[in-house]
């Protein structure tokens, strides 16, 4: 077993942190870190969290997660921060929202950047939730940025999906566009001590009734004030009813089988990848000169690059 496997079985906080740098930064033994504690997550609730910019989901998440310490409820945050493409750096605004639970014992805050991945959450989120499974946390928030295809990807991550919405804001139409509509397993109308509430709440119904008007689950849509702690309790509920819903109708277990597949697809594609870049960068990128010269083209190297990987010097298939 990995030495920090062990450490985070003894809830050791400080190895959580050095195994999810290690998992971000891809340590030359996070695959054996990985293989470690897979058999020690604890089935936490997985909560996926997102939104447009300025719907209020970071005080959202962080009366949350008081809500949730009040009743005793261990917590893991995962704060997806867009990453500068120029620095590499992540604002990280959210790390500032929820400075009040930094000394709770039962509260662990990670912030991290998208590093550029196509879908908004790198791979290293979904390594990070995995370890902070196996520390023991009760329920693992993810909060992601935005609203848009790229958030798609949260719902090959978490259990249940929520997307806030404010308001005045006209955010449905974007959201119904970019297929979140088909992924959310609730709505939050936040600050809905805001002008426009049954507008919006009308507009959620109505494309609710286009897309899941033949589905045996329709999202609940909840609202909450969470400046004067309200609807939370009601955010709650809902969460827990969705986790009763997929465990009942066997649509929890498909909906991890599928990510499995993937997740594993995806750790396949990433190693292949890293094998073969580090070949190509000893040899100099032997294809390079011909690609400058026109005298082959990106297709054809690729070609060469993957027949030269898929077989061994004896010919034979792998």
């Amino acid at each position: 077993m990995h030495p920090l496997a062990k450490r985070i079985q003894q809830k050791d906080e400080r190895a959580l942190a050095k195994a999810i740098t290690l998992a971000e930064n891809n340590g030359a033994d996070k695959l054996e870190l990985l293989k470690s504690i897979y058999s020690h997550q604890k089935s936490a609730h997985w909560i996926g969290i997102t939104g447009s910019p300025g719907a209020g989901k970071s005080s959202l998440v962080n009366r949350l997660i008081s809500f949730l310490r009040k009743k005793g409820m261990t917590v893991g945050i995962v704060a997806v921060d867009p990453t500068s493409p120029f620095s590499g750096g992540s604002i990280l605004g959210d790390r500032v929202r929820m400075a009040d639970h930094f000394t709770d014992p039962g509260v662990f805050i990670r912030s991290m950047g998208t590093r550029g991945s196509l879908g908004g959450l790198s791979r290293s989120t979904k390594e990070t939730v995995r370890l902070m499974d196996a520390y023991g946390f009760d329920v693992i928030l993810i909060e992601t940025v935005g609203v848009g295809q790229s958030e798609l990807d949260i719902m090959k991550l978490a259990d249940s999906v929520a997307v806030v919405l404010n308001p005045g804001s006209g955010d449905v139409v974007q959201v119904f566009k970019a297929g979140i509509m088909e992924i959310a397993d609730l709505f939050v109308v936040n600050k809905a001590d805001m002008p426009g509430v049954p507008k919006l709440l009308a507009e959620i119904e109505a494309m609710l009734d286009l897309v899941k008007h033949d589905s045996p689950y329709r999202p609940p849509v909840v609202q909450t004030i969470s400046t004067e702690n309200k609807g939370l309790k009601e955010l709650w509920d809902a969460i827990l009813l969705h986790r009763e819903y997929l465990e009942k109708s066997g649509e929890g277990k498909e909906r991890k089988l599928s990510n499995l597949k993937r997740e594993v697809m995806e750790v396949v594609q990433h190693e292949i990848y890293q094998q073969v870049w580090t070949h190509e960068q000893k040899n100099g990128f032997s294809w390079l000169a011909d690609l400058e010269s026109g005298k082959t083209d990106p297709y054809t190297a690729a070609e060469q690059i993957l027949t030269e990987h898929m077989q061994p010097a004896d010919g034979k298939q792998k």
